[in-house]
C-alpha cells in the first residue's frame, strides 16, 4: 500500500504533505471526447455565441477552480491559468483543458476535472436531441514541471 501516494504505511488515507517541496511552475493538459450522432454535431456547430459550447467552456474553467472541493485529498491550488477549448468534429466534440500554477504539487486533477465537467455540461445540454451520446474518454495528455528561478 505504501506506493499509493494518498495511503500511509498502515493503509489509512491521507493528504500528501508537500510542505518541504520547492515551488515549481506546473502545467497539465487533459482531454475528453463526447461522441454523438453527426446531426447533433452539426447542430452544435450551427449554434450562435453564448451556446452550449461556450457554456461548457465556462463550466470547465469553474470546475478547475473547485477541484479540491470535489476530490477529497487534492490540495487547493492558486491557479494562474485555466483554458478550456472545444472542437466539434463530424460525430464528436473534443474538449481540451489546461491548468497552470506555481506550487508544490501538480495540476493534473484540475485539468482532468475541467475536461470532464466541460464534457458533462455539453452532454447535459444536448441530451434532449441525442440519447446515444457518450463521454468516450478522459485522459491526461501531458504534464510539465519547471523550477522557479
Amino acid at each position: 500500500m505504501s506506493d499509493l501516494s494518498h495511503v500511509d504505511e498502515s493503509g489509512r488515507v491521507r493528504m500528501v504533505d508537500v510542505g518541504a517541496k520547492p515551488l515549481s511552475r506546473r502545467r497539465a493538459v487533459a482531454r475528453a471526447t463526447v461522441t454523438m450522432a453527426p446531426a447533433t454535431a452539426q447542430r452544435l456547430r450551427a449554434l450562435p455565441k453564448g451556446d452550449a459550447l461556450a457554456t461548457a467552456q465556462v463550466a470547465g474553467i469553474m470546475a478547475a477552480k473547485r477541484t479540491s472541493e470535489l476530490i477529497p485529498l487534492c490540495h487547493p491550488l492558486p491557479l494562474s491559468s485555466v483554458d478550456v477549448s472545444l472542437s466539434v468534429a463530424e460525430a464528436s466534440v473534443e474538449v481540451e483543458a489546461s491548468a497552470e500554477t506555481t506550487a508544490q504539487t501538480g495540476v493534473e486533477m484540475e485539468a482532468l476535472v475541467a475536461a470532464t465537467v466541460a464534457a458533462l455540461t455539453l452532454y447535459d445540454m444536448a441530451k434532449a436531441v441525442d440519447a446515444s451520446m457518450t463521454v468516450a474518454s478522459v485522459s491526461l495528455v501531458s504534464k510539465t514541471k519547471e523550477p522557479v528561478p
